[in-house]
């Protein structure tokens, strides 16, 4: 009964809710957001640097999540690299003390908190000519604005950031009195002028009094509460933003202290002083919003400005503008002359008349409906990634995160389930199954950063062997079996593989090896198809006749074999082939080919072993050494147990090793010895977010719905997506041969226009 009722369930949500109307739900929900995102940007500001310094949660106990945009972990050479001929000023009492060690431990973490507390503390990295000035004024007074007076005169040079406040000590040493609140207010009042002159050409921040906990306090700090805080910073804040009287000011204030202080204060060891991962965090959102505009991190959209078109994007959107124009215009034309042809009464009979004429769609109806919807869906992949609409927020790993989701779509999997007709190995229906479950653990692996713990990230690395492994399986096998080295077939995979990439190149301003799975299975593919195909060209018909070939070919797989080997551990012979003109344009990541190498490395060994597979399981098969009838097994009882138990103990020993391991560098260096025991790229844009480092945010404030709807939108995305890509490779690699090499004569000429144009992007750049 539970059976039919779900099959029946099953009927009548496929009666009503077909894939054409799950797409028109989609493209609905990603109007609405779009409108409600740009309604909020502008009521709220469009300003990420603002949202960084003065809100944001906590992920976990330790990971800081601004509202709205990312925040990028520092390392010690972008520090530098940053801050390099760059003086950075501190001024404050022992609270401000603590952010200028954080912040220079971030340039210097051997750096030591030693000396006398209350006086000034420098520091200077002259081999990066970096210098962080500690300047002890722990009181709003005479003595804090003499120093700032001395900056704001033209002969003196100023610093390019300063980080000011304070406020404790006036509370402590007055005994909260009011008359030191309001000697405070006259204080700030004529500091304001002087730090509003100084931010018309340096970086200026007030930080805000973090709360304390009074229950830890000691006796001579007890007048210190978070009350008294409260109305020095209301004072600040009241005093510092009217500075200015017909426009905003420009001293920024550093509110978010407080948020992270009422989250950490309790791990205080004396109620006053922030517990040091909170520093470290204050001091990292410092680096952020003065570096991110500099240094443009990819998983640092905090404070970053959205980068401006370059000349291949504006001549993208043009060209999807026309054939956006062109579709409508035909669709018109088509409409009317549609009209025409509806039935006709005669006034005779009375009788309708039925013009009946099937006209069959045209290839330039179908081609300029692709680029349409094509147009479409790269506006919604920009306006994700890159026209700062939608939020971003860092990944974080929890086991729950990644594990959760994997346990509910294996059950979830034990509802669907149907019978195949097919009972070869590794048939088509097995692989397609096989390459879903797949797709689903990276899909959940990389949205749940769980790439940070190594068990998974180890198990995930077998995950794209195996993909490997049936590249190399599957390509071998039609090439050994049809024998078909045709151009037509070369040129149909290669347009499948690489469309959507070479379009996202172009609209999201990215190098084709960012997309490096596309660009790996592209290699191994010409890899696979000029093994075979180069002379002598052996295939199964020719070496049925004659066993001598079948040792040609494994003398061809083990030279092969060879060059694999040769280039693996050649870094330098392999580095000089793709850093030619123009594999360059296609290999190089950040100027280099080191990132190809290290990809192209990792599961070096993966392919030539589905090919070795392929081969022989064929080759026995062929013999009849293995049959495959129906409902015959392809083993023996007694083998397929032993089979099935060394299956069972590799990949248990694989996963104790894979859990033993210390770090990646260690697992990726015997990764591709091991592997062979055990919709990818829409991913990048519209469901993560800033280029795979972080995750989009549809729907702010509500995970679990964001995820649901943004993988909604994903699914309808890729699948269109797919559906286009087929659609044009039927119109663009037609089976004719003269017409299919005047085609690549004009692919050949975009992509030396492609050259071109990347090659006047490049100088203007530099």
């Amino acid at each position: 009964m539970a059976a039919l009722a779900y099959n029946l369930g099953k009927r009548e949500i496929n009666h009503y809710f077909s894939v054409r109307s799950a797409k028109l739900l989609a493209l609905v929900a990603v109007l609405l957001l779009a409108a409600c995102h740009l309604a909020s940007r502008r009521y709220r500001g469009n300003d990420s640097c603002e949202y960084l310094l003065s809100s944001g949660r906590f992920l976990g106990e330790k990971v800081w999540q601004p509202h709205s945009c990312m925040m990028h972990k520092y390392k010690i050479s972008e520090a530098k690299n940053c801050l390099v001929d760059k003086h950075i000023a501190f001024i404050g009492d022992s609270r401000i003390r603590q952010l200028f060690y954080s912040f220079v431990k971030i340039i210097n973490p051997q750096f030591k908190e030693e000396g006398n507390k209350h006086e000034n503390i420098p520091f200077e990295d002259k081999i990066a000519s970096v210098k962080v000035d500690f300047l002890w004024h722990p009181e709003v007074n005479g003595s804090m604005k003499q120093c700032i007076k001395v900056w704001t005169e033209d002969s003196v040079a100023k610093p390019h950031v300063i980080v000011a406040g304070a406020a404790t000590w006036s509370i402590k040493i007055h005994n909260g009195s009011n008359e030191a609140l309001s000697q405070y207010k006259t204080n700030i009042t004529s500091i304001a002028p002087l730090l509003e002159k100084l931010a018309k050409t340096s970086d200026v921040y007030w930080v805000l009094q973090d709360p304390v906990y009074e229950d830890l306090l000691s006796e001579n700090r007890k007048m210190i509460t978070n009350e008294k805080i409260d109305a020095y910073n209301e004072a600040a804040v009241s005093i510092l933003n009217s500075s200015t009287r017909n426009s905003k000011s420009n001293v920024k204030m550093f509110s978010v202290s407080k948020l992270i202080a009422q989250e950490t204060i309790m791990e205080s060891l004396d109620g006053l002083h922030l517990p040091e991962s909170s520093r470290e965090t204050s001091a990292m959102i410092l680096m952020n919003v003065y570096c991110n505009k500099i240094l443009k991190p990819v998983d640092g959209s905090c404070c970053q400005p959205r980068p401006p078109l370059t000349l291949m994007q504006k001549l993208a959107a043009c060209f999807f503008t026309l054939s956006i124009v062109g579709y409508l215009i035909f669709y018109i034309i088509h409409r009317n002359a549609h009209r025409k042809n509806k039935p006709c009464t005669d006034l005779e009979s009375g009788e309708e008349k039925k013009n009946i004429i099937n006209t069959p769609v045209s290839p330039l109806e179908i081609l300029l409906q692709s680029f349409c919807k094509l147009g479409l869906i790269m506006a919604y992949f920009y306006m994700c990634d890159r026209a700062n609409l939608f939020m971003k927020e860092n990944k974080f790993y929890t086991h729950s995160t990644f594990f959760i989701p994997i346990i509910y779509i294996l059950v979830l999997g034990v509802f669907y389930n149907e019978n195949t007709k097919e009972t070869k190995v590794l048939n088509r229906e097995q692989t397609d199954e096989w390459k879903g479950w797949m797709q689903l653990v990276i899909l959940i692996y990389h949205i749940s950063g769980a790439s940070t713990f190594l068990p998974v990230y180890m198990h995930v690395r077998v995950l794209v062997a195996a993909y490997l492994f049936q590249t190399g399986y599957g390509h071998f096998s039609y090439f050994w079996i049809k024998g078909d080295f045709g151009i037509h077939r070369v040129c149909q995979v290669l347009f499948r593989l690489n469309f959507l990439v070479v379009v996202l190149c172009i609209v999201m301003d990215q190098p084709y090896q960012f997309y490096y799975f596309v660009p790996l299975v592209t290699v191994w593919f010409m890899v696979i198809y000029v093994t075979l195909a180069l002379w002598p060209q052996i295939i199964q018909k020719k070496a049925n006749g004659n066993c001598f070939w079948h040792f040609g070919l494994l003398l061809k797989l083990a030279f092969l074999l060879l060059c694999i080997c040769f280039l693996a551990y050649s870094q330098g012979a392999f580095e000089k082939i793709f850093s030619l003109w123009p594999l360059s344009k296609c290999f190089e990541l950040k100027g280099n080919v080191y990132e190809w190498w290290f990809r192209w490395r990792l599961d070096r060994y993966i392919v030539f072993h589905g090919m070795l597979f392929a081969f022989i399981y064929l080759a026995l098969q062929k013999r009849q050494v293995l049959s495959e009838g129906k409902g015959e097994p392809l083993f023996s009882n007694k083998i397929s147990n032993f089979l099935l138990f060394i299956s069972v103990v590799s990949f248990l020993t694989y996963s104790i090793w894979a859990s033993s391991c210390k770090n990646k560098a260690e697992c990726n260096e015997l990764h591709p010895s091991v592997s062979v025991v055990q919709l990818f790229i829409c991913q990048y844009h519209i469901w993560l977010a800033a280029d795979t480092r972080g995750i989009l945010v549809l729907i702010p404030g509500n995970p679990m719905l964001n995820i649901i709807v943004s993988t909604f939108i994903f699914v309808c995305v890729a699948h269109e997506i797919s559906q286009i890509t087929n659609d044009l490779t039927q119109i663009i690699i037609p089976k004719d041969n003269s017409s299919l090499l005047k085609r690549l004569a004009c692919i050949a000429a975009f992509f030396c226009g492609l050259l071109i144009l990347s090659s006047i992007q490049d100088k203007s750049r530099h």
